[in-house]
């Protein structure tokens, strides 16, 4: 299984992002959370800062939109030449056409859930999404602490991915460090988005490497 490590550049300085995007040249993807102050308690980017980072980012982008109205505003991300485009099954009416305009428009389509929605509903609905992204901490701000209990969804998620040969990726966002990564690995879990565990450190390639490493050695068999 393939392990993909996307930093998330809400732990990063807003005020030198195209530098703070080049420092982690060396991740799979930049993981770019947008929020409104509506979905969530938070506001960061929108459209156009998205657009600048797409112009500048050495490798591509990972949005994670924790926005209301999903279903109408998703496929602009997309146009801006997003690689994957997450939005939240809280936050559309229909997720499967929402995740096919997504993928209309070049982009992979992804679905992200909150800690308390559950993942049955949206088992047999696998194979019209790229990546399910659980959400490992409420979302809208970083810092937050790791939930473990999250980690039975994953686990069904693994199951059904595997029962039906569907190249899915499992994502995990919130808490994610050397401490946690192994957790959410051994649960299924194959993409991590990690914040603090990677800005807060003077060495972030070496932190791309040591939390890579850490999920590769607990990864899901």
């Amino acid at each position: 299984m393939t392990v993909r490590l996307n930093p998330s550049i809400l732990s990063a300085d807003f005020v030198n992002l195209q530098a703070e995007v080049e420092r982690i040249a060396s991740a799979d993807l930049v993981h770019v959370d947008v929020m409104d102050n509506h979905f969530v308690p938070n506001l960061t980017f929108g459209p156009q800062m998205v657009g600048r980072l797409q112009a500048v980012s050495p490798i591509p982008l990972d949005v994670h939109l924790m926005i209301s109205d999903a279903d109408r505003w998703a496929p602009g991300y997309a146009e801006l030449g997003a690689f994957s485009v997450t939005f939240h099954a809280e936050a559309a009416a229909d997720v499967v056409a929402t995740a096919r305009a997504l993928r209309e428009r070049g982009a992979r389509a992804g679905l992200a859930v909150k800690p308390g929605t559950p993942i049955e509903p949206y088992l047999e609905l696998l194979p019209a999404f790229d990546q399910v992204l659980v959400m490992t901490v409420e979302p809208g701000f970083g810092g937050q602490s790791f939930m473990p209990e999250t980690m039975p969804k994953l686990r069904a998620l693994r199951a059904a991915v595997d029962a039906h040969g569907l190249d899915v990726w499992l994502q995990v966002d919130g808490g994610i460090s050397l401490d946690t990564i192994g957790i959410a690995a051994e649960a299924g879990a194959d993409t991590f988005v990690a914040g603090s565990a990677v800005y807060g450190r003077d060495d972030v390639a070496g932190a791309i490497d040591e939390l890579r490493a850490a999920a590769a050695a607990h990864r899901h068999a």
